[in-house]
């Protein structure tokens, strides 16, 4: 039951961290967007951006590929709910995918416009945290319940060889530039 904890742990970090991310830009949304008459690119952009990376965070896939098939396989009686959790986490990417179409690269102008905006944005949040209140509160303590020992060590199997993967093929990042300075030191040099 070790590696059971582990990963249930290791999930329920991964979707605290998601949570608040998507309750910060929910922050936002109300105290600094709601209010104004127009919204920047800027401010669209930030969003959109934080809407983005929490619908497409690793956490659903690492759940959806390897918990689901691991509950699909020990019991009949959770179909309903891992149906639901699909289905919450389908609907909140379409409606990001719909919002990236209608506000990509522009700003929101009119009291119309920013309450339809903050509407839409805080629409996908309210899903996505309602799929992982429903993680938490009944698709962890279910798996706790049904998944097998063995199962439970092929999840995190699995999740350790994925992360490695990850890592081995990060893009490596390029070398800050040069500053002028540095530049003029070596093109001194050079002459």
């Amino acid at each position: 039951m070790l590696t059971a904890t582990y990963t249930l742990v290791a999930l329920s970090v991964e979707r605290a961290s998601i949570c608040a991310s998507l309750q910060s830009l929910q922050k936002v949304l109300h105290t600094h967007f709601a209010e104004q008459v127009e919204l920047s690119e800027g401010r669209v952009g930030f969003a959109c951006d934080t809407l983005a990376r929490a619908v497409r965070a690793p956490h659903w896939s690492k759940v959806d590929q390897h918990l689901f098939p691991a509950i699909y396989d020990a019991t009949d009686a959770a179909d309903d709910l891992l149906q639901e959790l699909k289905q919450l986490r389908q609907s909140a990417e379409a409606q990001t995918e719909d919002i990236e179409a209608a506000y990509a690269g522009a700003a929101v102008e009119g009291p119309a416009a920013v309450a339809r905006f903050c509407s839409d944005v805080d629409g996908v949040c309210l899903a996505l945290v309602e799929r992982l209140e429903r993680e938490e509160q009944a698709l962890f303590p279910l798996a706790r319940g049904v998944v097998s020992g063995e199962a439970w060590f092929a999840i995190a199997n699995r999740m350790l060889a994925h992360e490695a993967y990850l890592k081995e093929n990060k893009p490596m990042r390029r070398a800050p530039a040069a500053s002028a300075i540095e530049r003029a030191v070596q093109t001194s040099l050079v002459h």
